[in-house]
């Protein structure tokens, strides 16, 4: 977590329609001309969601919290924060950082790569990592080609945890039906307050509930179907760690069902709580405390179940001591 004493001044965005972060330091700070907002990204004095920011082509959403230090910031995640799990000729699993997308968004593409470098993404750096494990293993010191990767699912941005991504398009049709029939197996650990008993939450999701955020509504015809498994892990003084398991993988989908719930994530900006309902956050979350931990597919050849787990990054390790402590 950011020291409180180097914060020099904190925003929340109100805009329902997105504007760049570039524009929103303007307006938030009146008199400031393009080149000084410039110059303050680039000397990484400024967070989106507490993490790192040094893109002006990053767009904003209704909601995220805007941070400004007085000193600078460790830079973005890059390759060397990345995990790569399993290899094969069909498959990579990796491991994502938080603070990082998964798949770079299609209206970016034709970015410079000087300017894709200042935040890669997940499907930016599995290639390099692979490319230059090939070359350290056959002791050459040509470049290697990068190999192409297909995606498959996403996980959000401040989300940490296993992603897998497929190397054809045959295998990635194949990974892809398996999710849409559920026989993939996705859990995620997660901190929120107070206890939760076990059950199964079931709504449909739609962009808009009311408020300008995604949520539940009580339509029948309307939204999509989903469905998420808790299952209580260990209460840690006030809070609660789950685990939640994914019947469907609609977007935000365990943040949307867990806050409206009653219980959100802690360290989570946009959805904390029911409609027209915010519940604060004293947790003191570093980031997001969601972690996707376990994963299970079929390989697209052999049909054999791979599985993957990985436990909770540092930062949430010292988190969870940290509140069980207080706890007592």
């Amino acid at each position: 977590m950011f020291p409180v004493n180097q914060i020099d001044h904190q925003f929340t965005v109100s805009s329902e329609n997105g504007s760049r972060i570039l524009a929103e330091l303007r307006r938030e700070l009146s008199g400031q001309s393009w080149n000084a907002v410039r110059r303050l990204l680039r000397s990484r004095r400024v967070a989106v969601n507490g993490v790192v920011c040094v893109d002006e082509g990053r767009v904003l959403s209704a909601g995220e919290t805007v941070t400004l230090f007085t000193s600078p910031l460790p830079p973005p995640p890059d390759d060397g924060d990345v995990t790569i799990c399993h290899v094969d000729e069909l498959l990579v699993v990796a491991e994502k950082p938080s603070g990082m997308i998964t798949v770079r968004r299609s209206s970016e593409l034709a970015w410079p790569a000087s300017r894709r470098r200042l935040q890669p993404t997940l499907d930016e750096c599995v290639p390099r990592l692979i490319a230059q494990h090939a070359a350290r293993r056959r002791g050459r010191k040509v470049r290697q080609r990068l190999p192409r990767l297909f995606p498959v699912h996403r996980i959000d941005r401040d989300t940490s945890g296993l992603v897998v991504f497929a190397r054809s398009p045959e295998a990635q049709e194949h990974l892809i039906a398996q999710f849409a029939d559920h026989q993939a197996v996705r859990r995620y650990r997660c901190v929120v307050p107070g206890q939760v008993p076990r059950q199964t939450i079931r709504s449909r999701l739609v962009r808009d509930r009311g408020d300008g955020r995604r949520g539940s509504t009580d339509e029948p015809n309307t939204g999509q179907d989903a469905v998420t498994h808790v299952r209580p892990l260990q209460r840690l003084g006030n809070y609660s760690e789950l685990e939640c398991s994914l019947e469907t993988g609609r977007t935000n989908q365990i943040r949307i069902h867990l806050a409206e719930l009653g219980h959100p994530v802690c360290g989570d900006i946009r959805y904390r709580g029911p409609l027209h309902k915010d519940i604060p956050d004293h947790s003191g979350a570093p980031r997001l405390a969601l972690h996707a931990a376990e994963l299970k597919v079929c390989h697209p050849a052999t049909g054999k179940q791979l599985k993957f787990r990985t436990p909770w990054p540092p930062d949430m390790q010292t988190f969870l001591i940290r509140l069980s402590t207080e706890s007592g």
